[in-house]
């Protein structure tokens, strides 16, 4: 009895043993190579044209297509944004290729581009 005992001891802790040693050898699918998180961003980014700028308000509305990263349809919508020297860079009209987040509860312009 006490044999084996041991040997289902054993083989238990080689069990284990080798479990750990697997994770830790194999490459982790949770960690980004580099750049792909820029890749990711870019391929993010959603096409729209600018219809409102509204300075005051630090908002643009921007007719687009589906904002993918946030799972929501084409519309036209209001937005803030990241950062109020955008809204001198942009004029009502323009095509432009941007990436909306949400930002504090409010979803808002990270990043903005021209359209190619």
């Amino acid at each position: 009895m006490q044999k084996i005992r041991l040997a289902l001891v054993t083989s238990t802790a080689a069990m284990l043993f080798s479990g750990i040693a697997a994770a830790q050898s194999a490459p982790s699918s949770q960690a980004p190579a580099q750049g792909t998180a820029a890749a990711a961003a870019t391929s993010e980014m959603s096409d729209g044209e600018i219809r409102k700028i509204d300075k005051d308000g630090k908002k643009l509305t921007i007719k687009h297509g589906p904002l993918k990263n946030l799972d929501m349809p084409g519309m036209t919508m209001v937005f803030s944004v990241k950062d109020e020297a955008v809204l001198d860079q942009v004029q009502s009209g323009e095509k432009v290729r941007f990436l909306a987040e949400k930002v504090d509860g409010k979803i808002t312009v990270t990043k903005i581009e021209a359209a190619r």
